[in-house]
């Protein structure tokens, strides 16, 4: 079964090359990107998370510890009490949700 399939897609693939549909695509004439640190995963997982990174587009997850890191980092210069206790508040929510999203993407991926 899978010779034939493989002698299928290989048709496909000189019929479109033969009319042209393979020509003037993005990133053509460059290598192709090394991904060998995808090799232990999912291949699934890899596409989904290719797409989204072509995309521009980041999990929840990713942009609240962006956020996170940068509170911290605005934590560290403050000499204000005030500011301080109001400070180390926005980190305590931002570690919540972050937290919270984290939960929910694995518990997603089970």
């Amino acid at each position: 079964m899978f010779g034939s399939l493989a002698k299928l897609i290989e048709r496909q693939i000189q019929k479109a090359q033969a009319e042209g549909q393979l020509e003037g695509l993005e990133g053509e004439g460059r290598p192709l990107p090394d991904r060998s640190g995808e090799a232990q995963t999912d291949p699934a997982l890899a596409a989904g998370h290719r797409i989204m990174a072509q995309a521009g587009v980041l999990p929840e997850e990713f942009t609240i510890k962006k956020q996170l890191d940068a509170a911290r980092q605005d934590y560290a210069t403050l000499s204000d009490p005030q500011a301080r206790k109001r400070a180390m508040a926005r980190i305590a929510d931002l570690e919540m949700r972050y937290n919270m999203a984290r939960d929910a993407r694995c518990a997603f991926m089970r």
